[in-house]
C-alpha cells in the first residue's frame, strides 16, 4: 500500500513537471511550482526526486520506449521483413507521439544540462542494438542482402525519427491518414531495398 501510494505521488509529480516544462521550459519552472501543480509540498518532491534534474531523468525513464520496444523484439516478430518493420515502426511512432511533450523537452533542455542528452540517448541506443541484432539474424536466414546490419539499423532509425519529428511539429503533411500512408510506403521502400 505504501509503495503504491509512493508510486502515485511520483507519477503525479512527473506529470505536473512535464506539463510545466513543456509550457514554460525547464529553466522557467521551479520545484515549488511543480509540487504545487501536483498538489504536494516541495519537501515531498525532494523526498521522491532529490533534485529537479533527477526528476527530469526519471520522467525520461518513465516515458521513453526501450522496454516497450524490447517486448516487441522478444515476443512479436514474424521474421517477415516488411511485417516486422511495419510493426516496429507503428509501435515506435505510437510511443513517440504519446511521449511528444517529453521528447520536445529533452530536445530543448539537452543542450543546457550536462549529461542529459547522453542519459536520454540510452533509449535510442537500445533500439539501435535490437534492430542491429534483428538485421543480423535476418541476414543469417538469407532474408536480407549482405549489408552492414548496424548501418541498416541506423538508417531505419533516422528514417523513423525524421517522420516522428514532422508529426510532433504538426506539419500539415502529417494528418493521421497521410501519416499512415507515408509510413507504409517508407517501410515498403526500405524492405525492397534490403530484400534479395
Amino acid at each position: 500500500m505504501v509503495s503504491s501510494r509512493k508510486q502515485m505521488t511520483s507519477e503525479k509529480i512527473i506529470d505536473a513537471a512535464i506539463e510545466l516544462f513543456s509550457r514554460n521550459g525547464y529553466e522557467g519552472v521551479t520545484t515549488e511550482e511543480i509540487a504545487a501543480e501536483a498538489g504536494f509540498s516541495e519537501k515531498t518532491l525532494f523526498r521522491h526526486f532529490k533534485s529537479k534534474q533527477n526528476l527530469l531523468e526519471q520522467a525520461i525513464d518513465r516515458y521513453h520506449y526501450a522496454d516497450e520496444m524490447r517486448a516487441i523484439f522478444d515476443n512479436k516478430l514474424s521474421w517477415n521483413l516488411e511485417e516486422d518493420l511495419s510493426l516496429i515502426s507503428e509501435n515506435y511512432h505510437r510511443i513517440m507521439y504519446r511521449n511528444r511533450k517529453m521528447l520536445q523537452i529533452i530536445m530543448k533542455v539537452g543542450k543546457n544540462l550536462p549529461g542529459l542528452h547522453q542519459y536520454a540517448h540510452r533509449h535510442p541506443q537500445a533500439l539501435q542494438e535490437y534492430l542491429t541484432d534483428y538485421f543480423a539474424e535476418m541476414k543469417r536466414q538469407q532474408k536480407l542482402f549482405a549489408a552492414d546490419e548496424e548501418k541498416i539499423a541506423i538508417m531505419f532509425l533516422y528514417m523513423n525519427f525524421g517522420l516522428a519529428q514532422g508529426r510532433m511539429n504538426e506539419s500539415p503533411a502529417f494528418s493521421d491518414n497521410e501519416f499512415k500512408e507515408i509510413l507504409k510506403e517508407s517501410v515498403a521502400l526500405f524492405t525492397r531495398g534490403l530484400t534479395p
